[in-house]
């Protein structure tokens, strides 16, 4: 019996140290800036397409399209190149600037490549299967005027458990009509990392 009872109490402080050690997860909002490990995060994603965007919208290329044309420019994302040392996802920084850019209401905004693929499947689908009156004509696409390119480089500094993480993001808006560059952006972000055992 003394023995039951001995492995029923072992039993209990085992589950009670398990429970003890398990996964703690707090909610935080979307805009608190937590910088875990020092790598690129959804922070630097954020501020860094929104200050770069607010720059390129207040520049003359966009007054001085809508002067010539009378109508506001239409933008598309071009390639955005991941050149650093860490895996960052171009996606997030991608849909970052894109909203940035159609929240300014000074810019029009084009469907990427893949977007457009799917979008004109489905009006050739129309083109068969909807009414006529609800059908949406091939051939109607708003083409883009200027496009967006860009590269995250970066450079990394280390001695011993310190480490210098310095990143360089590079934008170049291009005009369609004839390759000139109306403006080109930079912004760059320096972290001093410091911690007990360093990782890449």
């Amino acid at each position: 019996m003394k023995m039951k009872r001995s492995w029923i109490m072992l039993v209990v402080l085992a589950t009670t140290l398990l429970v003890g050690c398990g996964t703690q997860v707090k909610r935080i909002e979307p805009d608190d800036v937590r910088d875990l490990s020092g790598a690129w995060n959804d922070t630097d994603s954020r501020l860094v397409s929104e200050e770069m965007i607010a720059d390129m919208l207040e520049r003359p290329w966009v007054s001085d399209f809508m002067v010539d044309y009378g109508k506001r420019p239409a933008v598309i994302v071009g390639t955005l190149r991941n050149l650093s040392h860490e895996h960052i996802n171009i996606n997030t920084f991608v849909n970052d600037i894109e909203r940035a850019m159609i929240n300014s209401g000074r810019v029009d905004f084009v469907a990427s490549a893949i977007e457009r693929e799917e979008i004109r499947g489905e009006r050739k689908d129309q083109d068969l299967n909807a009414r006529e009156d609800t059908r949406k004509a091939m051939g109607q696409e708003r083409g883009a005027d200027f496009m967006l390119k860009g590269q995250i480089n970066t450079i990394i500094d280390q001695s011993g458990k310190k480490q210098v993480r310095y990143y360089q993001v590079d934008l170049t808006l291009i005009s369609l009509a004839d390759n000139r560059k109306v403006w080109l952006g930079q912004k760059k972000i320096k972290k001093f990392v410091k911690r007990s055992k360093l990782r890449y």
